[in-house]
């Protein structure tokens, strides 16, 4: 056991004899108060001076914090050690609660008879084994629920650190696919674009390097400005490729613009919507983004799907939503009605 349990040990060892006997010493005074006419014979109470009195509540207040001191101790150190041999626990417990009791109690009975002798402890006040049987069963038990009410405290707090730890990990290895996947689908439309027009094919490279930048910072969250300037960029490598056919349309209330996101949100949103969905002359693709009066972002389009869909991996929309419950615990709103798909995020202020 290393020098930080020990103190903590002895420091929750004082802390709670303190306390322990500052009760027993309230509850001694009111029931003296109360009961001394019963117990004290009115000779024997003027034979008693203050002086005297207050001397034998000293000595027995200090009996009964040590008492308790010695052994909260040797109860934290016992279920340290002997936590899951319950049995072997509560033999040893049992065993020094009356060996401590008993041996307080014989000890501190011979210091009153001794002061007894002087006439600085009164007689009729020994120490009391009963009692002492009484505090050290009652520490017994305390220190048992104060050890078990701690290391649940610290087991819930080590599962939280594990959790949280782990949802670090899973967001990052989320987060790691995003751009090797953006990647990937970004060389495939240049190689495409290049076969079709290689002046426009200059010009998305050129769009791009600038693109990836966005891409390379290790932001776990930016502005919704942001991300949208990034999403309009890619929004114009995409024009590039598919011209009029595809079109865009922004209504964002500029409030909004402070308010959080995750980044590559609406690019993934984006990505998904070309992909899945006809993007030609005679069926355009319009991509909507309009916020309200929530907090929220919700990216739409008509649903007009291929025939044939595109093989990927299919880390999208997956990917979106389990970054979203791993960084906010929050869930992405994925609907399709009246032939409208759309994907509601909610900003975070």
């Amino acid at each position: 056991m290393n020098n930080m349990k020990q103190n903590r040990i002895y420091r929750t060892a004082l802390f709670n004899s303190l306390v322990l006997n500052i009760v027993l010493y309230i509850i001694t005074m009111l029931a003296f108060i109360y009961f001394h006419n019963l117990i004290i014979t009115d000779e024997q109470l003027n034979t008693i001076s203050m002086q005297t009195l207050r001397i034998h509540f000293v000595v027995n207040f200090i009996e009964t914090f040590v008492l308790a001191f010695i052994l909260y101790v040797l109860n934290f150190k016992l279920l340290a050690n002997c936590i899951e041999k319950r049995f072997r626990l509560l033999f040893l417990q049992t065993v020094y609660a009356i060996t401590v009791s008993l041996v307080i109690s014989v000890l501190f009975s011979q210091i009153l008879s001794f002061l007894s002798r002087y006439g600085i402890s009164p007689p009729f006040l020994p120490g009391n084994i009963a009692r002492d049987l009484f505090i050290s069963f009652f520490v017994m038990l305390t220190s048992s629920l104060i050890y078990l009410s701690g290391k649940q405290q610290h087991t819930a707090l080590e599962n939280r650190t594990l959790i949280a730890e782990n949802m670090r990990t899973r967001y990052e290895a989320l987060k790691n696919q995003v751009d090797p996947h953006f990647l990937f689908n970004s060389l495939n439309t240049l190689n495409a674009l290049i076969k079709i027009d290689a002046d426009k094919a200059q010009q998305y490279v050129q769009q791009l390097s600038s693109v990836f930048r966005y891409t390379l910072q290790n932001d776990e969250i930016i502005s919704l400005e942001e991300e949208l300037k990034f999403t309009q960029a890619y929004c114009h490598l995409m024009q590039i490729r598919y011209g009029d056919c595809l079109r865009f349309e922004y209504h964002i209330d500029p409030r909004f613009y402070t308010y959080k996101i995750i980044p590559l949100s609406l690019q993934i949103l984006v990505e998904n919507a070309i992909k899945h969905n006809v993007v030609t002359v005679k069926n355009p693709l319009t991509i909507s983004f309009v916020s309200d009066d929530k907090g929220s972002i919700r990216i739409s389009n008509p649903i007009q799907l291929k025939k044939e869909q595109e093989s990927g991996e299919g880390i999208g929309l997956i990917n979106l939503s389990e970054r979203y419950r791993l960084m906010w615990q929050q869930e992405i709103i994925i609907a399709q009605k009246n032939g409208i798909f759309s994907v509601e995020i909610t900003l975070v202020n």
